[in-house]
């Protein structure tokens, strides 16, 4: 089959890069190591590869499609008594053929980013069955979704982003867990042990939400995220979602400011993802932020300034 071919083609951690793409450098200061010196960073803004271009082809319309998410569970202020909070959700719109789903052989797939608080985002494949967030602190919390391609990049129509704010009530969270990997959430392969096989889910970092309010301008941080390792390593998409906001290129007021390990100031001033060349080994920070035209970070509940560390093996 064609797409699979392709599929097998590309790794978990997809890098691209977006077309038509301005020249861009950033010196930074990056560790190839735990005990390393910093080593000399030059990152540019590079066109989307032919590989993904190939992938797209390779999709049919899927990419032109207009997917919209309705949250069905956790309900829009509802009080959860359980620190293992279901998430339910319902695809509609005009698909042309995209259902989320993880292919066996590549492990890969469409998906759906599902975001609690302003923690890293997990992929949630498979809609018939709830995906699981364990062990949630009790407190108040925000969800945000929407669709996602294989390689991570965001469906940017009306209606695919949803969110809602809901609250833990005498969960029971334990405060030791989850284990973690790299900084990276572990599945609880044994969350489900006497309940059927097991669903989707994580166990969560202990957070509580942000003041955020959903008519705001909200600028949620998608990618980069984890490890790239290899050739993966080569091209990292920034990828965001931006709601109740135009960015200065689309007609707006607004820009996204990003830097790489405290470097220099960037700007996104379109809604679509870049693609950065020319990664050193070792871990990394990317800041987003969202900013009005005069450089003042647009505040909404502290979403809107997000840092997250990546790791670059070679």
């Amino acid at each position: 089959m064609k797409i699979k071919f392709v599929l097998l083609a590309i790794s978990f951690a997809m890098t691209a890069a977006c077309a038509s793409a301005p020249t861009n450098t950033n010196s930074s200061n990056a560790s190839n190591g735990a005990n390393a010196s910093p080593a000399a960073q030059t990152l540019t803004v590079v066109d989307r590869p032919q590989r993904i271009k190939d992938m797209m082809a390779a999709r049919g319309e899927q990419d032109a499609a207009q997917p919209t998410l309705k949250i069905l569970e956790p309900a829009a202020n509802s009080t959860v008594n359980s620190s293992t909070v279901n998430v339910k959700l319902e695809l509609t719109g005009d698909l042309k053929g995209y259902q989320p789903h993880k292919d066996p052989e590549t492990q890969m797939g469409n998906h759906i980013h599902v975001i609690l608080d302003n923690q890293p985002y997990e992929a949630y494949y498979e809609l018939g069955q709830p995906f699981e967030l364990r062990n949630v602190a009790d407190g108040d919390h925000t969800l945000r979704v929407f669709p996602s391609r294989p390689w991570h990049e965001s469906f940017k129509n009306n209606g695919a982003f949803q969110m809602v704010k809901f609250t833990v009530k005498s969960g029971g969270a334990e405060a030791n867990k989850p284990a973690t990997a790299n900084g990276q959430p572990m599945s609880n392969a044994n969350a489900n042990a006497n309940a059927g096989p097991p669903r989707e889910g994580k166990d969560m970092q202990n957070s509580t939400a942000g003041a955020a309010d959903a008519t705001k301008p909200l600028l949620t941080y998608s990618r980069p995220k984890g490890e790239y390792k290899g050739a993966d390593a080569d091209n990292i998409m920034i990828d965001f979602w931006l709601a109740n906001a135009k960015l200065k290129g689309d007609g707006g007021n607004y820009r996204v400011r990003y830097s790489v390990d405290g470097g220099e100031a960037k700007y996104i001033d379109t809604w679509s993802p870049i693609w950065l060349s020319g990664w050193t080994a070792g871990k990394h920070s990317i800041k987003l932020e969202l900013v009005d035209e005069d450089g003042g970070l647009v505040d909404n509940g502290g979403y809107n300034s997000t840092t997250r560390e990546i790791t670059i093996t070679k």
